[in-house]
């Protein structure tokens, strides 16, 4: 199958959105599938080009057998609305153009965040008269209500009536939770023609080791119990908390903990710990993605975080399946949900509520204190990794994509299921 994919973020880049799309694009150029990516110039989340890259008009470079096409955008960094606005919506403009210009294919997909990137998928399916399958990897802007990016106003509703516009018209939807499809069901999107798709994790990847000397030696967390953040700092994962919940265990002098990557509360994040003189949170750069199992490597306990809203029980961190591919166990504070539902089946760690900072220290040092349970929780994480691998999510995907190519994505919800 031709397979004509929009992502705004894609390798170098190491968001979930970019690791999700890419590893299994891996998958379906092994198994034979023409796969064409539509992209910008890697940027995020700082909004810096990437070294060896320029944001031109067009260029094109292959990458593990996938045909890459990056576009000019507006560059901004992840925060602030207005210049994130221009980026999305100059990407939409440009991704689109040069869709225009590509053999036609089989399908068109596109996945959110970021919103108009499927807008742009939508289009281009329309101009070419063939398929659209939308991945739904966010409720937005549901989401970014919940943080108080933007308030309620008309621009908003009429946002959330293009959303709607969307789901009605593809020929399927991929939704990667249970949660998000019945959000779609309950505003009238027919729940045949959306198949849940869960996230997960090249297992090949990723695996126990033991802690990278030279990395523990750098950061200073060599004989630490060490409870580790591994993502974006940003307003949907309300990490303030973490702060909290470090200044409850100030005394614990052998305690850390690891905050890696970046996002638009880093800045504020750190010179906060630095005002408050909370030295048992340290703060990681981003890495690149053939790092991520070092910096793992030095995590006791994996943290997976986010902000108290209803919106975020439907969301499911990527982490959490990279840090059960790890053999790590889990500590999640978030709101009960799809995430607490995965930790509790599957036995690999404990959930506390979103944003209590007492919960999380408490529940951070039984997990030091407790070795026998941090043991069990490691053992479930590595017979559960499996079970989440992005092997298994290509083959449901390319399935959900392969019955839209036929005309059958009204049949998708029916026959694909994670």
């Amino acid at each position: 199958m031709k397979l004509l994919f929009f992502t705004e973020n894609f390798p170098p880049e190491t968001n979930a959105a970019a690791t999700r799309v890419y590893e299994r694009a891996c998958f379906w150029a092994d198994w034979g599938h023409q796969v064409t990516v539509i992209t910008c110039a890697p940027n995020f989340p700082r909004g810096k080009l990437f070294p060896g890259y320029k944001n031109s008009w067009i260029q094109t470079e292959e990458m593990s057998g996938i045909r890459v096409v990056r576009v000019k955008t507006f560059i901004a960094p992840n925060k602030g609305a207005i210049f994130r606005t221009l980026d999305f919506l100059s990407f939409l403009v440009t991704g689109f153009t040069a869709g225009l210009f590509e053999e036609k294919p089989d399908l068109v997909a596109a996945t959110s965040p970021q919103f108009f990137a499927a807008v742009a998928g939508w289009a281009l399916g329309f101009a070419r008269r063939v398929p659209f399958v939308f991945e739904l990897g966010d409720l937005w802007p549901a989401s970014i209500a919940a943080v108080g990016a933007i308030r309620e106003n008309f621009l908003l509703r009429l946002v959330e009536r293009l959303e709607l516009y969307l789901y009605r018209k593809s020929a399927a939807v991929v939704a990667l939770t249970r949660s998000f499809k019945d959000n779609l069901i309950q505003r009238g999107i027919n729940g045949n023609k959306i198949a849940v798709v869960i996230n997960g994790i090249d297992v090949s990847r990723y695996g126990p080791r033991p802690r990278d000397a030279d990395l523990a030696s750098q950061w200073n967390l060599e004989g630490r119990f060490v409870v580790g953040y591994v993502g974006t700092h940003g307003m949907a994962h309300g990490l303030r908390n973490v702060l909290n919940a470090a200044e409850l265990l100030r005394d614990e002098t052998d305690f850390r903990f690891l905050l890696v990557g970046s996002g638009a509360e880093r800045q504020e994040l750190f010179e906060e710990a630095m005002d408050r003189r909370l030295n048992n949170v340290v703060f990681m750069p981003p890495q690149a993605k053939e790092n991520m199992p070092a910096v793992w490597s030095l995590c006791d306990v994996a943290l997976a975080h986010l902000k108290d809203s209803p919106v975020f029980a439907g969301v499911i961190p990527s982490k959490i399946f990279e840090a059960m591919g790890m053999g790590l166990p889990l500590l999640l504070a978030a709101p009960e949900g799809e995430a607490s539902r995965i930790i509790f089946e599957d036995r690999v760690g404990v959930c506390v509520p979103a944003e209590d900072p007492e919960a999380l220290a408490k529940a951070a040092l039984d997990l030091m204190k407790n070795e026998k349970k941090r043991r069990a929780f490691s053992q479930n994480s590595l017979k559960a990794a499996p079970l989440h691998s992005r092997e298994r999510q290509a083959r449901l995907m390319m399935n959900v994509l392969e019955l839209a190519a036929r005309g059958k994505g009204g049949q998708a919800g029916l026959a694909v299921s994670s």
